[in-house]
């Protein structure tokens, strides 16, 4: 079947651009490999009527009111190509097979890409997080970490003292200078120079390698995001944010090639459920409108 739309990713951006085409009554085929980025949060925070709500019953919730429509498919896959075509598009599966539309919209996320600190990967989404409106109000204004990963997490650092006590690890990744050093003395941020052996504890303690253990509440990082290459591959720009590169869409989430919307994590510098739920929303009606007057 020659789809109308197909949606790269059925997360929150994905369902969201797709309820927005279902409600046009647009063939959709929605493609996912079912690895959301939030997959390892027990909550997810700040998103109206769902605040405190587990990720997977949201996504689930979106899911089965998407599928509700009769003019959507959903296809549990991992596409491996993109080809472009006088009719529009080709995706090639992973485990053969391909699937055609005349509009693409990607909502593919991003990986992130931790630190290699021993304890690290497995408390990610649990104890160790990257957004403090998300994470940062349940941990009680308590012990506060925030290990850097670039000079770029001085922000961080800066931030996190409306939520707690903060202690900035630098880990060797860099130091700061002295208008750096006073602004963070001026947030009352305590400075930990020594460097992380490892992260342990039933919840999270930070130990140093002089065998010192920091007990904290919650460790706040900023990961490296990795996207797809998939939008690479039909000549999409791409932007450098702080970091990692996007995808470059303009105000109605068009990426540069014409036919090509983009929207969530993937095509901005930081996410968040509610606002990737509001980009597949503008994504979605604009694939619509493409659709009516033309790419």
């Amino acid at each position: 079947m020659h789809y109308d739309v197909i949606i790269l990713g059925g997360s929150y951006a994905g369902l969201s651009a797709g309820l927005q085409l279902a409600r046009a009554r647009r063939r959709v085929l929605v493609i996912d490999a079912g690895e959301r980025r939030n997959r390892f949060a027990s909550a997810s925070h700040g998103f109206l009527t769902q605040d405190g709500a587990p990720p997977d019953e949201i996504a689930a919730e979106a899911r089965a009111q998407l599928m509700d429509y009769a003019t959507v498919d959903w296809l549990q896959a991992k596409a491996e190509e993109i080809q472009r075509h006088e009719e529009g598009f080709s995706v090639r599966l992973q485990h053969g097979g391909s699937r055609s539309a005349r509009v693409l919209v990607l909502a593919t996320g991003v990986v992130d890409e931790l630190p290699d600190v021993p304890g690290l990967a497995e408390r990610w989404g649990r104890h160790v997080f990257h957004c403090p409106y998300c994470h940062g109000y349940e941990l009680n204004q308590g012990r506060i970490g925030v290990l850097a990963t670039s000079p770029l997490s001085m922000h961080q650092a800066l931030m996190l003292p409306d939520w707690g006590d903060t202690t900035f690890f630098l880990n060797g990744c860099f130091e700061p200078d002295e208008q750096q050093l006073a602004q963070l003395q001026a947030r009352n941020v305590l400075l930990e120079r020594g460097a992380i052996a490892r992260l342990a504890g039933a919840g999270i303690e930070v130990v140093m390698q002089d065998d010192r253990a920091l007990p904290l509440d919650g460790l706040f990082l900023a990961p490296r995001m990795r996207i797809s290459m998939l939008a690479s591959q039909i000549g999409c720009g791409l932007e450098e944010g702080p970091f990692g590169s996007f995808i470059k869409t303009d105000a109605t989430k068009a990426t540069s090639v014409p036919g090509v919307f983009a929207c969530g994590d993937t095509a901005r510098a930081a996410g968040s459920v509610a606002l990737a739920v509001g980009d597949g929303a503008m994504a979605g009606a604009a694939a619509h409108r493409a659709l009516m007057f033309g790419l």
